[in-house]
């Protein structure tokens, strides 16, 4: 997501905090806010995917083979 999306996303909110919104623009609102979060939500999966854990007896367990999307060998 661009920052050209967010500076959007922020004037919306503080335009609904002042003098509110059309329906429209609360329509383009919850858009943009949908699209925000579905991109958060990509980068934190893409980041937990990268995670490996050290257990206790010395192996080594890769969660983005165990509980993500990547298929191991």
């Amino acid at each position: 997501m661009d920052s050209t999306r967010i500076d959007r996303i922020n004037e919306l909110y503080h335009k609904s905090q002042s003098i509110g919104l059309t329906e429209e623009e609360k329509a383009e609102q919850a858009a943009l806010r949908q699209e925000y979060i579905a991109a958060i939500r990509a980068s934190l999966r893409g980041t937990l995917n990268n995670i490996s854990i050290q257990e206790p007896d010395g192996s080594i367990t890769d969660l983005g083979r165990k509980y993500g999307k990547i298929q191991g060998e």
